[in-house]
């Protein structure tokens, strides 16, 4: 497993440096890492999709591990370092791991081959709520996500109905999943250091899958925390026959998942009346 020593000098060898413009804050906490992946129960065959493996610290603990690796780095000078050191033992991807928002690259989609994957990752602060929401609502063969973000998404999927932190991202992540928050990691743990406490987080999939349309219910909530200070009345209309337990004055935030998905059933019947 990699250290902070010898993070500092794969980049120092090829002359780099961390791109902040990128996100890039390398774990090197050897036992943050053993946490991760205990918690992800990483056994041998397990396929695993990492998204930024910058020198590979989180990859080669991975691949020790048994897991078959599926890596998407954005970075050329950091593929290289992964290529270098891992060339036959990963499946290395360079470019974005998204495509747009709400759907994975083609080049990701074509190696997971639809096959039953985890994400474990210490993701890029900017590609990390896009791509939970997507694997959670459009991937239901993503069997779990171990990852560390940084602290206020880890707030914002774990928070309670009625919290100022609830949000859509909030009430989709658990109408599908458990959210555990796993560890509170300080900067100390990454280099460079960022400004922010990051956290590591479980999301772990309902089985069985909800049968409500996740991708309908993501859009439906996303609209109604568009207007999160409106009162639901005042979004979806005074006549809309409420579902039990809820009142026309509440507003999105004070919704449970599954107040949600009920009053989503209620607009969508509304609708097919008319």
């Amino acid at each position: 497993m990699q250290s902070l020593s010898t993070i500092r000098a794969l980049l120092d060898d090829r002359g780099l440096r961390p791109k902040h413009r990128l996100g890039q804050n390398f774990l090197h906490d050897q036992n943050q890492i053993r946490k991760l992946l205990a918690a992800a129960g990483v056994a041998s065959g397990d396929l695993v999709l990492e998204v930024g493996p910058g020198t590979g610290a989180l990859t080669e603990a991975l691949v020790d591990a048994g897991a078959e690796v599926i890596a998407s780095e954005l970075d050329d000078d950091m593929a290289n370092i992964v290529a270098d050191r891992l060339a036959l033992r990963v499946t290395l991807i360079r470019g974005d791991c998204l495509e747009g928002k709400r759907a994975l690259a083609p080049a990701v989609r074509t190696a997971l081959a639809g096959r039953p994957f985890l994400l474990i990752a210490n993701l890029p602060y900017g590609a990390a709520t896009p791509l939970m929401a997507t694997l959670l609502v459009s991937h239901p063969e993503c069997r779990g996500q171990f990852v560390t973000v940084q602290r206020e998404v880890a707030d914002r999927l774990a928070a309670a109905p009625g919290t100022k932190t609830c949000g859509s991202l909030s009430v989709i992540a658990q109408s599908l999943a458990t959210v555990e928050v796993i560890s509170i990691l300080p900067g100390s743990c990454f280099w460079p250091a960022p400004e922010v406490t990051s956290a590591m987080i479980a999301i772990r999939p309902f089985v069985p899958r909800p049968t409500h349309d996740a991708e309908s219910l993501a859009n439906f909530v996303g609209m109604l925390f568009q207007r999160r200070r409106k009162q639901l009345g005042s979004i979806l209309g005074r006549t809309l026959a409420w579902p039990e337990g809820i009142q026309a004055t509440m507003r999105p935030e004070s919704l449970t998942p599954a107040q949600a998905i009920a009053l989503q059933a209620a607009v969508e019947g509304m609708r097919n009346e008319e």
